[in-house]
């Protein structure tokens, strides 16, 4: 787990998650284990979707995580894979810092979800997940020119090269992994997840209900904008929701946002 202040804001960098998800082609070899290891995720769907529920995190995005960090393993910390009998030792170090082990996976998983932020994103689109698995393992792969193996691994998209320990990075090293963005590719292939753009007028409604015309900046704010750009609109993504973000949020819903002095 690695933690940034990167954001999708940048045009070019979604489109490069959504062109990467659409060219990626997995392995022939590799195929019947991806497969499996979706079947296995699958057979947690229900421990996956209750947390995921309660914030807001789609549950496939949750078991893939879990395989990525703790080969499913439910005695792990969805940190890093370290045991729950104790805090995490490896980074991020210490965690959870409240209450005391043994910790059940549901309250450390909660911890680790909570402290990448990821109960205050929205942006569930196939960039947005995208996104935020390569930040779940850091994005030392992107600096370097190379697609991240925590991505890509298992596909077209990934050859060599890998960090084999904290700062280390070995340009012939392979990754023994699937990829979370493979698995994801594959879970849509098998029509396990629902297509993204479908529900996004849904999403912006839902999160605009809960963004103030304001003129300070919110991570609400900025998310919707992120929406609402990706439907057509031209907004400056700032955080900041004014006139410009309260008209195109109404161009979608009918309405303006609340407080926005428009309304009558």
């Amino acid at each position: 787990m690695a933690t940034s202040t990167l954001s999708l804001s940048n045009a070019d960098l979604a489109n490069d998650y959504e062109h990467l998800f659409d060219i990626c082609r997995i392995n022939p070899g590799k195929y019947q284990f991806v497969t499996n290891t979706i079947s296995d995720i699958q057979g947690n769907e229900t421990r996956y979707q209750n947390l995921g529920n309660r914030l807001g995190i789609p549950w496939y995005f949750i078991g893939i995580i879990h395989y990525m960090e703790a080969s499913l393993d439910f005695n792990c910390h969805l940190h890093n894979g370290d045991p729950l009998a104790a805090r995490t030792v490896n980074v991020p170090f210490g965690r959870p810092a409240d209450s005391n082990p043994p910790f059940t996976w549901e309250v450390s998983a909660a911890d680790a979800l909570q402290l990448m932020k990821l109960d205050k994103w929205s942006d569930w689109s196939i960039p947005g997940i995208l996104f935020q698995f390569e930040l779940y393992n850091g994005m030392g792969y992107r600096r370097r020119g190379i697609n991240s193996p925590y991505v890509w691994s298992f596909s077209n998209n990934y050859s060599r090269g890998k960090f084999t320990s904290d700062g280390i990075f070995d340009p012939n090293a392979v990754s023994k992994q699937c990829g979370a963005g493979v698995l994801l590719r594959r879970m849509k292939e098998l029509q396990l997840i629902t297509d993204p753009t479908t529900d996004r007028i849904a999403t912006i409604k839902n999160l605009g209900s809960q963004v103030a015309y304001s003129g300070a900046y919110s991570d609400k704010a900025e998310q919707l904008q992120i929406l609402l750009n990706s439907v057509g609109a031209t907004l400056r993504v700032d955080g900041e929701a004014g006139d410009k973000t309260s008209q195109a949020y109404k161009n979608i819903s009918g309405n303006y946002l609340t407080g926005d002095p428009r309304i009558h």
